[in-house]
């Protein structure tokens, strides 16, 4: 009888310790899952930020809260391509997540400008 609950004993902190052990590992992989958060301004013939370069995790989606005097477009050069229209005054697009790890430039096509370079990884 002693030797049955010792091994019940046994497994079920073998149990408690291997269940432990995964809960620790979920918080560091969920960081990637909230939305990178970029401010965009358009105002006149400039954009801020201009060609700067972004990390992002590959799948993460790129939130872009947006100030534009007029209305227009941003492409990104993903694959495949977004097209995220944008109307005048305050808004918020978001750049669906990318899934191939490279550069991905993105630009305002009124302007012809890059505004950011995403570097996925």
């Amino acid at each position: 009888m002693r030797r049955s609950l010792a091994a019940a004993a046994f497994v079920l902190v073998t149990l408690a310790l291997a269940t432990a052990c995964g809960d620790e590992e979920t918080p560091s992989g969920s960081g990637s899952s909230d939305p990178k958060v970029i401010k965009v301004t358009f105002d006149g013939d400039s954009v801020t930020p201009n060609g700067e370069r972004i990390e992002v995790s590959t799948g993460q989606d790129i939130q872009l809260d947006i100030t534009a005097d007029v209305a227009g477009e941003i492409h990104v050069h993903s694959s495949p391509e977004q097209e995220l229209e944008y109307p005048a005054g305050e808004s918020t697009q978001t750049i669906t997540g990318i899934d191939q790890p490279g550069t991905v430039d993105v630009e305002s096509h009124h302007l012809d400008k890059v505004i950011v370079q995403l570097e996925v990884r």
